[in-house]
């Protein structure tokens, strides 16, 4: 048995919980692990007041993901002061998590909602992780989310909340990187399945889908959203 006691926004709200234990291989993120679930997960939010800023943006990125795919309320509050409510946007990011890992615990269907804005791992990866995950994450959901709206996938008008939300956080919403470099690096991403993979779509916010699509389709989908 072991104890998770996350002492960053990041891990409390999201990395602590779902039982993923994984590691870098290969300067790729996460490519190697098992599934382990803690016995308990301990979040304490003195921890918090510690935090260097950009560590704690990491984490703000997590939950604008969490109120994207799950939340509406949610997402509205981090339009404004969240550090007066961060105990409840904590326990509402974690409610959203253990639902959807209860549902779907290897990651085969729903959990993979929580992937959205993942082609962050290829902004990582091509700033040979300079980007830290919750900023390429906000870079990836802005990129996700254009490209949806500019192909018809989702309600007009969201990105542009979801840019101002992000902006208005302290977090980035562009990157230097070609369409193709970050094209490239997503096909070795672990969340490729054969000649497809699921990107994760905003319809509207506070509700993703699983939208498969052809690897070769996915450079229209990067180059649309740049």
């Amino acid at each position: 048995d072991f104890y998770n006691i996350p002492t960053t926004v990041l891990s409390q709200v999201d990395s602590s919980i779902g039982g993923k234990t994984a590691v870098d291989f290969m300067g790729y993120k996460n490519l190697v692990g098992a599934f382990c679930q803690p016995s308990m997960v301990i979040c304490d939010s003195n921890t918090l007041k510690t935090l260097p800023n950009d560590t704690l943006l990491d984490g703000v990125a997590e939950v604008i993901k969490c109120g994207m795919i799950r939340d509406n309320e949610l997402f509205e509050k981090m339009g404004g002061d969240f550090s007066k409510n961060i105990e409840d946007i904590i326990a509402a990011c974690i409610t959203i998590k253990s639902q959807v890992v209860a549902s779907d615990e290897f990651d085969r269907g729903e959990r993979q909602l929580l992937n959205f804005g993942h082609i962050g791992h290829a902004i990582e990866k091509c700033s040979n992780f300079s980007i830290t995950h919750g900023h390429a994450v906000s870079i990836g959901m802005v990129i996700i989310t254009k490209a949806a709206e500019g192909l018809g996938l989702c309600k007009s008008g969201i990105s542009d909340t979801l840019r101002h939300t992000i902006q208005k956080c302290g977090l980035p919403i562009s990157c230097k990187f070609s369409a193709d470099e970050l094209y490239r690096v997503t096909l070795s991403d672990k969340k490729r399945a054969g000649d497809s993979v699921t990107l994760i779509v905003p319809e509207k916010i506070g509700n993703c889908v699983l939208h498969k699509v052809k690897t070769d389709e996915l450079l229209e989908y990067i180059e649309k959203g740049l």
